[in-house]
């Protein structure tokens, strides 16, 4: 790993101490998930009891956190690999993890919500609703942020920490719930919801002439009993829409609460650079809190050698006897540390090209470029030294 210090005013510790929920947000690639879990076992270690909800099902995470695969349930890591890996605990402390199930957060919605078990059950069996709470651009992004609030609303953790889906557009997860109101009360929804009886089979005395030829149109291409599955499912969803709405709400309420931070995660890659400059815009306008920004894999800047080229040849013969070319080889190596040392500047002027932009949100804390991916919990614990400026 390499060397470096934390920089910014203090590392995240206040933050995730006086924070219910603490949300990592960003593209993807820019180490949200290994962030994530540092941050947890960090609050873990000074004996809060902390869920680490992910979205990434990656073998090389859970074996960081010392399980042995990511699951749909709560799995608690024992203490025991932590005293293994000389991690100890302060008081009660807990750690546990858990990989969201989007059908299954869905599923449990409807079962809420839905006027009767017999409706539910129906909208559940649904080819329609099958696709939609599997497969629907948008879905994956609410769901966390549902399940979020489900756990956040029990008693049995003081910190829940999430990693936000890796999706194309790392901004999904912030309209999410306004973006589900507005599918189930569309316009088309409206339509649909118009040409079907309330038994949920086409009705087209129900609507004109016009609504009544497409409405054919489509039985001829699709066959009638695929759009009485359209009319059952549009009648049931629409008995579900008072309490979708209301928990559509309280969901988005409860990202604007002071409980909760919003942790923006980037590296000093110039594409990633930009897309946190405008999530960091975006967060301003949605009202949420943005709390820090952590900046990954930033390359330190080495010193040039001391002394004079031959003080210089004289300690490589020293370190390399034996060594054939060593002049060639001496050459090699300065233009190695030449390379590096360019890319370690233009690493830097991203960074401060990200604080120019980004303004006062927050803290700055920065973590080195480590020689190797991270992969168990001594890892995961160095991370965490990087981002909370407090000992392994």
């Amino acid at each position: 790993m390499s060397s470096a210090t934390v920089r910014g005013f203090m590392g995240l510790s206040e933050v995730v101490a006086k924070h219910r929920v603490v949300v990592c947000v960003g593209s993807g690639g820019v180490g949200k998930t290994t962030t994530s879990a540092a941050l947890a076992l960090f609050a873990a270690r000074q004996g809060r009891r902390v869920l680490c909800l992910t979205i990434d099902p990656a073998k090389r995470l859970a074996n960081s956190m010392g399980l042995t695969a990511m699951t749909t349930e709560e799995q608690l890591v024992s203490r025991e690999l932590f005293e293994r890996a000389g991690l100890p605990f302060e008081g009660s402390g807990s750690l546990s993890a858990m990989m969201l199930d989007t059908k299954r957060t869905f599923d449990e919605l409807v079962s809420r919500y839905a006027s009767s078990p017999e409706r539910a059950q129906r909208i559940l069996d649904n080819r329609l609703y099958q696709y939609i709470s599997t497969s629907l651009a948008g879905t994956q992004e609410y769901m966390a942020m549902e399940k979020l609030h489900s756990v956040r609303q029990r008693d049995d953790y003081d910190l829940i920490v999430l990693d936000t889906p890796p999706t194309t557009n790392a901004l999904d997860f912030l309209d999410a719930p306004e973006k589900l109101i507005e599918a189930i009360d569309s316009p088309a929804m409206r339509w649909f919801m118009q040409a079907f009886s309330g038994a949920g089979k086409l009705g087209f005395s129900l609507v004109g002439r016009g609504a009544q030829m497409v409405l054919k149109g489509l039985a001829k291409i699709t066959g009638g009993e695929f759009l009485d599955s359209v009319a059952q499912f549009v009648s049931d969803i629409n008995d579900l829409f008072g309490g979708f709405t209301t928990r559509a709400k309280a969901v988005s309420d409860a990202l604007r609460s002071p409980e909760v931070a919003f942790v923006l995660v980037t590296s000093p890659e110039p594409l990633a650079v930009k897309e946190a400059i405008f999530f960091a815009e975006k967060l301003d306008e949605h009202g949420m809190r943005q709390q820090a920004t952590v900046i990954n894999r930033v390359i330190p800047l080495l010193s040039e050698p001391h002394g004079s080229e031959a003080e210089v040849a004289r300690a490589l013969e020293s370190a390399l006897t034996g060594a054939p070319d060593l002049a060639q080889l001496e050459a090699k190596l300065e233009r190695a540390l030449d390379e590096e040392r360019t890319r370690a500047v233009t690493c830097r002027v991203e960074v401060e090209r990200l604080k120019a932009l980004t303004g006062n949100r927050g803290l700055y804390v920065e973590v080195p470029a480590f020689d190797e991916d991270v992969h168990d919990l001594g890892a995961l614990a160095r991370v965490g030294h990087f981002l909370t400026a407090a000992q392994v």
